[in-house]
Order: C-alpha cells, then sequence, then structure tokens
C-alpha cells in the first residue's frame, strides 16, 4: 500500500508540474538574465546594446472603438454595450471568447518576429486582473492565462515583451483609451489607487522571475490635456509612480519600470526625482508633427538630463514617407520604438482586416443615437445578420486573412516577407 500510495502522490506531482502555466519560469534564472539599464542604454543579458523595435498588440485586450471602424463608440465598456444591443448580450459574450482567441495567435508573434522586430509592447486593462465584468467574463479573469500563453509565444518567437496597464482603475486619462468615465479618477481616489498598487504587486510576484518580460509600464498617457486643473494632476503623477514602483519592489527587483509622461506621454515636466529607483526609464508618445529631432527635442533633453533610457510607445498613423523619415531619427538619437498599432481594420498597421459583408451595418448602429430604448429598437438592424457580420468580423481578424501591409513596415526598416 505504501509503494502504492507513493507512486500516486509522485503521479500526481508530475501532472501538477505539466499543468503549470507555460509562461511562468519555475524558479529564479537570476538578475543576469533580466533587460537591464546602463545610463541611457537598455542591455541584454549577452551584453548587447537593446534599441527597441517592435509593435502594440492594441485592441487585442483593451479593444478601441477606431480599430473596429467606430468613432462615437470608442472605449470597451461602450463597444460591450453595443454588441449587447445589437445582438444580446449572450451573443456578445461569445463574439469576445472568439474575439481573444482569434485576434492575436501564435501566427502573429512569428510574423511579428519574422519582420526584425524584438519587442511587443502589450496594452491590456487592469480588469483582467480582477472578478469585475469585462468582456463577457463576470468573474475570475483570465489576465494571467492571456499573458501565460502571449510569453510562450513570445520564447518561441525570441521577441521582449512589455506590459502596459492601458486602462488603470478609476482612469488614469480621462478619455476612452483608458474606458474611463471621461476624467482621471485615479488621481482622486485613494480606492482606486490601492487597487492599482495592489494589481501591480500581484503581476509583478507572478513574473518576477520571467526575463522575457522587458518591463511594467505603470499606466498608458496619464492626464489629458483637457482638463482646467492639469497642473493639479500633474502634481500627483511622480508621487503616484513612487508608490506603485515601491509596492512592485516588495516582490520584484529584477525588472525595469516604465513611467510615461502627463498629456498623451509627452509632458515630463512633473518629474522631478530620477533616482528613488535604480530600474526606470521613461516612454514618450508622438503623432503627427514634422519627423525630425526638433519635434522630439524635449524627449532627447530630458532623457539626457536624467542619463535614463527614453522610448517611443506609441508612434504611427501617418505616411510611409513620414514613418521612414521618423524611424531614421529615433535610431539616430538613440530612441527605441513600437508602433501603433499592429493590427486593426483597413490599414495603417503592420496587418489590416478586411470589413466582412454587412459589417456597414454594424457601423451604422454604433454611430446612431441608442439614448433611449425607443431609439435603440428603431434603428437596430436584423440580429442574424448583425451576428453574421460579427462572425465575418471574427473570420477577417485571423492572420491567414489579414492584409500584410508591406509598405507600412518596409518604412519601418523592417521586412515584409
Amino acid at each position: 500500500m505504501k509503494t502504492i500510495h507513493f507512486l500516486l502522490i509522485f503521479s500526481m506531482t508530475l501532472l501538477f508540474v505539466a499543468c503549470k502555466p507555460s509562461g511562468k519560469p519555475a524558479e529564479n534564472p537570476g538578475a543576469d538574465s533580466f533587460i537591464h539599464i546602463d545610463g541611457p542604454d537598455l542591455i541584454t543579458s549577452a551584453g548587447e546594446k537593446l534599441l527597441i523595435r517592435g509593435t502594440n498588440l492594441g485592441n487585442w485586450l483593451n479593444p478601441e472603438g477606431y480599430m473596429f471602424g467606430f468613432s462615437k463608440t470608442n472605449s470597451a465598456r461602450q463597444i460591450n454595450e453595443m454588441f449587447s444591443e445589437l445582438v444580446g448580450p449572450d451573443r456578445a459574450t461569445e463574439f469576445w471568447k472568439q474575439f481573444k482567441d482569434n485576434y492575436i495567435t501564435f501566427d502573429d508573434i512569428q510574423f511579428i518576429a519574422s519582420t526584425g522586430a524584438n519587442t511587443i509592447r502589450l496594452p491590456f486593462h487592469y480588469k483582467l486582473f480582477t472578478d469585475e465584468d469585462y468582456l463577457g467574463i463576470t468573474g475570475g479573469q483570465e489576465g494571467f492565462a492571456r499573458i501565460d500563453t502571449l510569453i510562450s509565444w513570445c520564447k518561441k518567437a525570441d521577441l521582449y515583451l512589455i506590459l502596459d496597464m492601458h486602462d488603470a482603475p478609476g482612469g488614469q486619462t480621462g478619455d476612452n483609451i483608458d474606458d474611463s468615465f471621461g476624467y482621471p479618477w485615479l488621481f482622486e481616489s485613494e480606492a482606486a489607487q490601492t487597487q492599482f498598487c495592489e494589481i501591480w504587486t500581484k503581476i509583478a510576484d507572478y513574473y518576477k522571475n520571467e526575463p522575457v518580460i522587458l518591463g511594467y509600464e505603470l499606466c498608458n498617457e496619464p492626464i489629458a490635456p483637457y482638463f482646467p486643473n492639469m497642473d493639479e494632476l500633474n502634481a500627483q503623477l511622480e508621487p503616484l509612480y513612487k508608490k506603485a514602483v515601491a509596492a512592485i519592489r516588495t516582490v520584484d527587483t529584477n525588472h525595469i519600470v516604465l513611467l510615461g509622461g502627463a498629456q498623451w506621454n509627452s509632458n515630463f515636466k512633473p518629474f522631478t526625482d530620477s533616482k528613488f529607483d535604480d530600474k526606470i526609464m521613461y516612454t514618450c508618445h508622438r503623432y503627427g508633427g514634422e519627423p525630425t529631432k526638433e519635434a522630439i527635442n524635449n524627449f532627447i533633453n530630458f532623457r539626457d538630463s536624467v542619463n535614463l533610457p527614453m522610448y517611443m510607445g506609441e508612434i504611427g498613423h501617418n505616411s510611409d514617407e513620414w514613418m521612414a523619415a521618423f524611424v531614421k531619427t529615433m535610431a539616430e538619437n538613440n530612441i527605441g520604438w513600437t508602433f501603433w498599432p499592429y493590427k486593426k481594420i483597413k490599414n495603417s498597421s503592420f496587418v489590416g482586416i478586411t470589413p466582412p459583408e454587412g459589417w456597414d451595418k454594424v457601423i451604422a448602429f454604433s454611430e446612431a443615437p441608442r439614448a433611449t430604448f425607443k431609439e435603440i429598437r428603431e434603428v437596430r438592424p436584423d440580429r442574424q445578420e448583425a451576428w453574421k457580420a460579427m462572425q465575418g468580423f471574427i473570420e477577417n481578424s485571423k492572420f491567414k486573412n489579414n492584409v500584410i501591409q508591406k509598405g507600412y513596415i518596409n518604412a519601418l526598416g523592417l521586412k515584409s516577407e
């Protein structure tokens, strides 16, 4: 009996080990295995300088309306509500499951690696690490499972991964991109700040031994420029960052933490203390303007003043000529980049999604007045036709059906085939 009991325990142990999430390493690989900082440079475990070159997996774990072709219905909460009004909550839930399963797969990650990119930035919603309702799931969200799978793909493809909390508790921006309620309540809510730090601590503890992760980006584009008390909000940004970094360091001293500037990651004046942690870097964003050094001198000057890396987390949505010129400018000035986004409807991305038949009716419903139940009933198209169009969107989202934007990719100095 003892022998049988031992064999049973041994077998169960093997099963447990085999079922461990594939993205999480079993033991500490050593501090030398992680990307580290040397002045304004990022250094790999092999001692080589790393200039980030890659893309953003936007829309996958934090849907944005314009990447579906919507303009008025433009945040995750609004899109989910619109789909529920269009085809019912059960089918909306099914859509989101299919969307998350098919929008990004290993085929996409392999393709990104084939272009010569070395890094992926993953925007995600904080709700993926809570029991709050999000994209059809009403409890026990799947953030770790989704990221574990992505990490396993990145390991196979030899890509680094930046985890970007695009939507923070309470909202850090005050616009559609953070799925908030029109104001950066994060900076006025103690409860939201506590949750913010707790989620990052949970993420950092889980991934503390994972060297594929380049770093943790605390929050995306904090504090939009629309608010009369913007300066007051800006003054709270660095203290919140310090609070979150201190929480992360209780469990993880291996990873770099990325800090974005205020007003669309463009204003670095609120930062006065770059020495509060020895593993921080800064991240800027730029859309539009001239693709010259003068356009990013404020980023370069700040970078040089603190002698820490600066990275362009988002850039794009312009002509191939403009992007090619800006890539050259960034390389000449030691600023790595991840262009935005990897995939969306139509173009201006690495790969495009062709709108399926009937998608125009879905767009029309999303743009129509739906403030009352009467208005919803009056503008709702045939539900079967709408569901067919939504299924067509899922099918067209698959990499095998995407349109590779060769000019876009080549403009970045990457390979399109």
